[in-house]
């Protein structure tokens, strides 16, 4: 087990997040970012968000896996999760990322 943190890395030209939760797993991940600072930002908005039900959206794929999305004060959609064979799976996933995501560290990879 490892301590929940976020990630900030570069992908080709993009700056990208990725939250990890207490086993290691990614749990949400951003978009890509053209600067550094706007990822620090999307990082920001994700803690702010996170600890509110009401800025998730579940979803369901077309390959019937569920997964969410949380979304900004905006409706702006600031992270999506990996996918889950269950919807109580799914749900675990989202408490994780309200407990997580508000003090959770951002590990710099860049």
């Amino acid at each position: 087990m490892t301590n929940p943190k976020f990630q900030l890395y570069k992908s080709g030209n993009e700056y990208r997040y990725r939250l990890r939760a207490r086993n290691g797993e990614i749990i949400l991940h951003g978009e890509g970012y053209t600067s550094k600072q706007g990822c620090q930002n999307g990082i920001a908005s994700v803690k702010a968000n996170a600890p509110y039900d009401s800025r998730y959206e579940r979803k369901l794929a077309t390959n019937n896996q569920y997964y969410f999305v949380l979304k900004a004060t905006n409706g702006e959609t600031i992270g999506v999760s990996e996918t889950y064979t269950t919807a109580s799976a799914r749900d675990n996933g989202i408490e994780a990322v309200k407990r997580d995501a508000p003090d959770a560290p951002t590990e710099d990879l860049t």
